[in-house]
């Protein structure tokens, strides 16, 4: 395809992508306070007493909820961004491997969300312990609701998309970019690449939460390396039948 029928599908796919957060937006804003409350649970959990959130300007609140509904957009439309995703490098893809848009659908939603529980689940308790463990009677924590939700809908994504490196792995197999002994030979620099991708992260800079979050990448890389592993062996297969 020329570069401009490149760009025209590639539009193409962004305006279905923002067409399906735009009706997420409007299924979540009616909810958005119910979801801003679930986001603060984990914090809440572990603020002291006299602490609290604040907001500084008088259309902060608002905007906010505006912004929680636009994350529960991107939550609700990710399956369509996926596939959206999917339709623009299916031209380079064989007949053969066309037929895994479903699976690839299905594999790339469960694993973003995985990583956001995660992260949501074991990282911040973790982090926001930490963090709020230099309250005294003189430091009271009052974070802000717009400073709080960019931190947590940022790194929520940011671990769905680190969790998307099976995902990843399979297309870069099925390109012929990677195989299994590339991976293997180069898992030590694989390691490295995590502890510096967790130290980033980490909500907290202690060594403890830098562990949780790098034993799942490390897991995920491992079962990436299987994952192409069975990529090569069926192109073999392909390669030696009739």
């Amino acid at each position: 395809m020329p570069l401009t029928d490149h760009l025209e599908e590639l539009r193409k796919r962004l305006i279905n992508s923002l067409i399906a957060i735009a009706i997420g937006f409007g299924l979540s804003y009616g909810f958005s306070k119910q979801i801003f409350n679930f986001l603060l649970s984990p914090v809440l959990k572990v603020m002291p007493e006299n602490s609290h959130f604040i907001y500084t300007s008088l259309t902060e609140a608002f905007v906010t909820y505006i912004k929680v509904s636009f994350f529960a957009g991107i939550i609700l439309a990710s399956p369509v961004i996926f596939y959206q995703a999917w339709k623009f490098v299916v031209p380079a893809l064989y007949d053969t491997e066309k037929k895994y848009v479903f699976p690839f659908v299905i594999a790339a939603t469960m694993f973003f969300i995985m990583g956001a529980l995660f992260a949501f689940y074991v990282i911040f308790p973790v982090g926001f312990k930490f963090f709020l463990s230099y309250t005294t009677q003189d430091i009271y924590a009052m974070p802000s609701l717009k400073e709080y939700l960019s931190f947590v809908t940022k790194f929520l994504i940011a671990a769905g998309l680190c969790f998307e490196l099976p995902v990843i792995m399979f297309f870069l197999a099925k390109l012929g970019i990677v195989n299994k002994r590339k991976l293997s030979a180069n898992r030590k620099y694989a390691v490295l690449i995590i502890a510096i991708v967790a130290a980033i992260l980490t909500p907290s800079p202690d060594a403890m939460s830098m562990i949780m979050l790098s034993i799942p990448l490390f897991a995920l890389f491992e079962l990436s390396v299987w994952v192409v592993y069975f990529v090569d062996k069926g192109k073999k297969i392909v390669a030696s039948g009739p």
